[in-house]
């Protein structure tokens, strides 16, 4: 199986007067929804249902939500780590740094050994 990308002509902002230049970009197969991931999972066990693994990715969710918001790095073994960023106006002093100049959060994922050495053997279709 391969990564389908299309390429786009693109400007780079901060050089506006020179000329465009062509890139990849990954276009989607599709999706999978959270119930066929879990059946997936389910199809792969004969102690476990797909309800049962259902159950556990939402408490799954639930948790991960509740020890970002908490500040913690989330790590999930082989799988990878989650973590909270945050962006920021600038201010002249620490003490005039106040919490209404964090304009944007974003959850970042780190993917571990496993999912690394998959892009490494990645192959590429080009579609149109």
């Amino acid at each position: 199986m391969a990564v389908k990308f299309v390429v786009r002509e693109k400007g780079n902002p901060s050089k506006p007067t020179e000329p465009k230049k062509w890139y990849a970009t990954a276009k989607s197969s599709g999706e999978i929804s959270f119930k066929d991931l879990s059946n997936e999972i389910a199809e792969g066990s004969t102690t476990v249902s797909d309800t049962d693994v259902l159950a556990v990715l939402n408490d799954l969710t639930k948790l991960l939500s509740r020890h970002l918001e908490a500040g913690e790095i989330v790590r999930f073994g082989d799988f990878g780590s989650f973590q909270v960023s945050v962006k920021s106006t600038g201010a002249e002093t620490e003490k005039k740094f106040h919490a209404g100049q964090i304009i944007k959060s974003k959850i970042n994922f780190r993917p571990g050994n496993d999912l690394r050495d998959m892009l490494l053997t990645l192959k590429y279709t080009k579609t149109y």
